[in-house]
């Protein structure tokens, strides 16, 4: 250890060190394991697939308040464009490099240091303190957090409050706190028409032509106007797949993958009604498939968003700021149970 670098920036490094490229764990977890043991948690592993998770418990009595979070790490891409090698950290300027700095192995480093000086000045605290990691948040997260929770469930084992430790600020550190997450609902729809030659279009049926106008009226819909926590229901298309790859065939199907993250002001079922309204008054042939990945959620003022702006601003100086934009975390499972 470094003189200059404090317990939560090695214990971030060593972390970082470990190439925990999803699902892969890499043994981030045995070091996080070995800290929580020492201070007297109780460790339970829970492996599902190819995936490590664990929950830790310190105290059996309420409330019981638990610190979220991964071990894994998305793929690096081509590692020589990196400034600085991604599994090998570094420092530069006050700013630590590396994969999982912020996405976020800083936050696990900073949960466990964290404990590990309140459980030095307050050994015999009240109620419960808990972690629960998971290596699968930046795959499928299907063997994740998701079945940890449900476990916890099944026995009755209820958290009362959780910090899930995702980078959400956005210029510096607690500058925003996110107190909720919108849902997110995905769609794949395929149109089916009649393949043929661009000389003879009578003889054929262009999905690619039928499912345009329907795309243009699904594109500018006006779906919600979100409220005083949310912004307004977003509609995005991220693929569009048809075609044979030659010039002069029209293809007899076309693909089309869309997103809605939504708001509170409507909900899954409603945005699924609609959809197939508007695809039905355009008379096209086509099936399609849902994915609901997660229910939109918030955390309103309260004892554990109240401390979190105390912590903040009693640390940084500053006054945070609530937000619900963005992507979808893990808190997504955690908080249907609460």
């Amino acid at each position: 250890m470094s003189h200059n670098e404090s317990a939560t920036v090695c214990l971030a490094k060593d972390l970082i060190s470990r190439r925990s490229v999803t699902p892969d764990d890499a043994g981030c977890q045995e070091v996080m394991i070995t800290r929580l043991a020492a201070l007297g948690f109780t460790i339970e592993r829970l492996r599902f697939g190819e995936v490590d998770n664990f929950w830790a418990r310190r105290g059996d009595s309420g409330p019981l308040y638990a610190f979220a979070g991964h071990t894994d790490v998305v793929p690096t891409g081509p590692e020589e464009q990196w400034r600085f090698p991604p599994f090998d950290p570094s420092i530069e300027d006050g700013m630590l490099y590396g994969r999982g700095a912020a996405d976020m192995k800083g936050s696990l480093a900073a949960m466990v240091t964290a404990c590990e000086r309140f459980i030095a000045k307050h050994p015999d605290h009240r109620g419960s303190i808990a972690f629960l990691i998971t290596s699968d948040e930046e795959g499928p997260a299907v063997d994740g957090t998701v079945k940890v929770v449900a476990q916890l469930e099944a026995r009755g084992e209820k958290m009362d409050g959780c910090l899930v430790g995702e980078p959400s600020s956005t210029k510096v550190v607690g500058d925003m706190i996110k107190n909720g997450r919108r849902g997110s609902l995905g769609g794949t729809l395929t149109v089916h028409g009649v393949q043929g030659h661009v000389a003879y279009p009578h003889l054929a049926e262009n999905p690619i032509h039928a499912v345009a106008p329907a795309l243009a009226e699904l594109s500018t819909t006006e779906w919600d106007n979100g409220n005083d926590f949310f912004p307004a229901t977003s509609f995005q298309v991220s693929n569009v797949n048809g075609g044979t790859g030659a010039s002069n065939v029209i293809p007899g199907e076309v693909e089309v993958v869309f997103n809605f993250r939504y708001s509170t002001e409507t909900t899954h079922e409603e945005l699924q009604q609609r959809v197939e309204e508007i695809l039905n008054r355009h008379n096209l042939k086509y099936t399609l498939e849902w994915n609901l990945s997660g229910y939109p959620f918030l955390t309103p003022s309260g004892a554990l968003v109240d401390a979190a702006c105390t912590a903040v601003k009693t640390v940084q100086g500053i006054d945070t700021e609530l937000s619900t934009a963005g992507g979808t975390s893990d808190g997504r499972f955690i908080a249907p149970t609460g």
